[in-house]
């Protein structure tokens, strides 16, 4: 197909009386930060100019339409040569990549979509953690190598055919990449560590002139066909490294598009001090990842690095520490020059929701271009045409610099519990404000919420002890009847809905009769009929009451104060349900599960609930 060229001041004219399909090039596009020109995006999403670039597109319906064949797309297995050497071989790592794009004119540019992933050649098995022995008081060392392998499947290798398929025809490059350590990539895989995100920004780098790829036979190839303008995408693992690589402001990387990704490594294996493993997944951590995804040849050569991890992860405390700081991409968002568009789903219980919280107002404190889709289900993307639509609206805006009026939108696509989706302009709801719910004794072992401390009340004491083998969901159900593992406390039935949106929190005043254990808690929604819907989760190691980054002794039988957070939700108590607190210690599907049974004794009157609510609660009683 022959395409038609036209200088970027005659498209965007054309752009206002656009109504059905137009054809054009992109040619002698003007300076980036030109005043003048209508194209100019928040950032720097302008073609780059070079002597001869152009571009080639058809726009339908204002996107990218489908122009190019996929049965003659060109493709490319290359290694790009990085600045790391991760596996301490005197030799540069060198990561492996496919390069899908379409048999263009020689003098046509296009941009490119990337996705790199530790998981395209597959798994080696996972070596678990053993995670039923007791927990570590400080100050005694103890040995953290204890694994088991016990045989789950933790993900199949990505398949983005679909990315290729979908996008190639319409004018992009699609680069299918190999993390280092991982199929035919060098290096060893060392799980959120600044090698890897160097690893991955080589990539950019390359499709920017700044670093060197070669074939099979050795020869030096060039981006030649590259405009220079990236965006990387990804779910999971995959979508983290595009957030690593956002941080380091790489030039060219003009969005990312992170699906349920992690912001802080830390925050996935950890909880306020406790260790904690994602969600199916018990006794996994930073090093069981690593070893599963070094699928490269000669793998043994990264075991004195998986050995170093073990050490420095410290499942023995639990405690933030430099390891985990070097894997905490919020430390640097203020070097973010991309847009991000942030996927996530608000029941994931793999990647928590904390993860995009957390991303997203570290994101909105620096100002950086963005919008958010939150979707009821879990570890995915939105499997809906409308999500489809924006991120096809969205890459053809910040890849090719098409004015489509995607940044016009309002922030935020979230979907509520009935399947209906909702758009706002801020999230969490710029209306939610903290409302706490204090702890109330009714009898041995029960209690209730009420959203006002009562005078004058004798300072009783609940008991639990704690039962880590036993299923968290048992402990959840049956909230009006005593249970020995367990305490719970609910409010009146609601006589209107309310919605939580943000971070709840819980504080208690308690004593251990011994020197640690977990806390754990659950936000319940207890409704009518005597269903329960788990609405968040939060985890504590007692131990960690000034933070995360230290341990402190703690003696038995003394009252502390313990206050942790939970899991970030967007979530819609409805009109007649309860809201319920559950408080246990160890938490079988996520914690460290001792032998000893430790018993942990509150005061309730001294404990409370703060909620993030929009609104103002109005109970039946």
């Amino acid at each position: 197909m022959k395409i038609g060229r036209i200088t970027i001041s005659l498209l965007l004219s054309l752009l206002l009386i656009l109504s059905s399909t137009t054809t054009f090039t992109l040619a002698e596009t003007p300076e980036q930060g030109n005043s003048n020109s209508p194209m100019d995006l928040p950032l720097n999403g302008l073609i780059p100019e070079t002597n001869s670039e152009t571009t080639a597109i058809e726009l339908e319906d204002g996107k990218t339409a489908p122009i190019y064949s996929t049965e003659d797309a060109i493709i490319e297995n290359l290694w790009i040569e990085t600045e790391i050497d991760s596996d301490r071989t005197g030799e540069n790592d060198m990561v492996s990549i496919q390069v899908m794009r379409p048999n263009t004119d020689e003098d046509i540019k296009i941009p490119t979509i990337l996705e790199v992933s530790p998981y395209r050649a597959g798994l080696r098995p996972l070596n678990f953690f053993d995670v039923d022995h007791d927990l570590t008081p400080v100050p005694h060392n103890g040995n953290g190598h204890g694994r088991t392998y016990d045989g789950k499947p933790m993900s199949s290798p990505q398949n983005l055919g679909n990315l290729g398929n979908f996008y190639v025809p319409r004018g992009y490059a699609v680069i299918l990449a190999e993390s280092i350590g991982s199929g035919s990539s060098t290096g060893c895989a060392t799980t959120g560590d600044p090698n890897e995100t160097l690893g991955a920004k080589a990539i950019v780098d390359w499709l920017n002139g700044d670093a060197k790829a070669f074939n099979d036979d050795g020869d030096e190839v060039a981006a030649d066909w590259s405009t220079g303008n990236v965006g990387m995408t990804g779910a999971s693992y995959n979508g983290t490294l595009a957030n690593a690589v956002a941080t380091t402001g790489v030039e060219g990387l003009q969005t990312i598009v992170p699906v349920v990704a992690i912001s802080n490594w830390y925050d996935y294996f950890r909880a306020n001090g406790a260790v904690v493993a994602p969600g199916g997944f018990q006794g996994e951590d930073a090093s069981v990842l690593a070893d599963a995804v070094m699928t490269r040849d000669n793998a043994e050569v990264c075991d004195p690095i998986l050995d170093e991890m073990v050490e420095d992860e410290d499942r023995i405390t639990g405690d933030y520490n430099e390891f985990w700081d070097e894997r905490n991409y919020l430390n640097d968002v203020d070097q973010v020059e991309a847009s991000v568009l942030v996927v996530h789903g608000l029941n994931d219980l793999n990647v928590r929701t904390n993860q995009f919280a957390q991303w997203w107002e570290a994101l909105s404190d620096h100002n950086v271009p963005r919008k958010m889709f939150l979707h009821q289900g879990g570890h995915s993307a939105p499997g809906t045409s409308e999500y489809q639509e924006t991120l096809h609206l969205w890459f053809d805006y910040w890849l090719y610099g098409i004015d489509n009026g995607i940044m016009d939108e309002p922030t935020l696509d979230i979907q509520r519990e009935d399947g209906t989706w909702h758009k706002e302009n801020s999230w969490p709801h710029v209306d939610a404000n903290t409302t706490k719910l204090h702890f109330q004794p009714t009898e041995e072992n029960l209690g209730s919420l009420k959203d006002s401390p009562i005078p004058n009340q004798p300072h009783e004491t609940h008991s639990l002890v704690d039962a880590p083998n036993t299923n968290p969901e048992s402990l959840v159900s049956d909230p009006d009847n005593t249970h020995d593992n367990r305490l719970v406390y609910t409010s009146d039935p609601l006589s209107s809905s309310v919605r939580m949106s943000g971070n709840a929190e819980v504080s208690i005043r308690a004593n251990l009769d011994q020197p640690v254990s977990n806390l754990t808690a659950y936000l319940v929604d207890y409704n009518e009929n005597g269903s329960f819907n788990v609405v968040s989760r939060g985890w504590m190691d007692a131990q960690n009451i000034h933070g995360p980054e230290r341990s402190i002794s703690l003696v038995p039988g003394r009252d502390y104060t313990f206050k942790w957070d939970m899991q970030a939700h967007d979530y819609v108590f409805s009109e007649g349900s309860s809201i319920g607190i559950v408080i246990m210690a160890s938490d079988h599907d996520h914690t460290i599960r001792p032998i000893t049974e430790t018993e942990v004794t509150i005061t309730p009157t001294r404990s409370y609930l703060e909620l993030p609510l929009v609104g103002d609660l109005n109970f039946e009683n």
